[in-house]
């Protein structure tokens, strides 16, 4: 992972030729590798399940997937793209991006950015009052849920890819099924 360490703005990111990968955080640029196909149909896969509990129950909560620009602080600093998140409130959304936090984000880590997503933009989306924050980690079939709601030193819950994971923004009535979600690419895994 490339990072350029001169201070950017919001302006820099936006003049960045269309399909650039990369992430805006505190000024400095994060280039984001492709994502593997893994790590594909795992954020499609969790997110299409927290879409369909949505499109189930109502709601004014949205789910996206990547790439969405996130402006998480509303300032010209950081603008991210978590892999899924989920917006309740559908007023920070405009045609663009989200401008604030989202109540959920979820990032698959991968090689080339597990640093950042397990360091840096878990306390970025700490501080953003983000309420909850899941990092999958494909290659080691687990799960770590942060319910930030519950302060600055929350310890992660722990799953794994057999277990039906709670949504906690929403009370743990939407729980994801990720053997179901493991079973759509175990067959990759295979490959030499």
């Amino acid at each position: 992972m490339g990072k350029d360490t001169t201070q950017k703005t919001l302006a820099d990111y936006l003049s960045l030729p269309e399909g650039a990968r990369v992430e805006l955080i505190n000024g400095v640029f994060y280039d984001m590798a492709a994502p593997t196909v893994i790590h594909q149909v795992i954020a499609h896969q969790v997110g299409h399940m927290l879409g369909t509990y949505v499109d189930q129950n109502g709601g004014d909560c949205i789910v996206l997937n990547a790439p969405t620009d996130v402006q998480l602080f509303a300032d010209d600093k950081t603008m991210v793209q978590p892999d899924v998140l989920v917006v309740c409130d559908r007023k920070r959304l405009t045609r663009e991006r989200l401008v604030g936090q989202p109540d959920l984000a979820i990032e698959v880590v991968s090689e080339s950015n597990w640093m950042t997503d397990v360091h840096i933009k878990k306390k970025l989306y700490f501080e953003a009052g983000v309420r909850e924050y899941w990092i999958l980690f494909p290659k080691e079939k687990k799960i770590q849920v942060y319910d930030f709601e519950s302060g600055a030193d929350v310890v992660p819950k722990e799953y794994s890819f057999q277990d039906k994971v709670p949504v906690g923004i929403w009370g743990g009535k939407c729980c994801i099924d990720f053997q179901q979600i493991y079973e759509k690419y175990c067959f990759l895994e295979k490959e030499k």
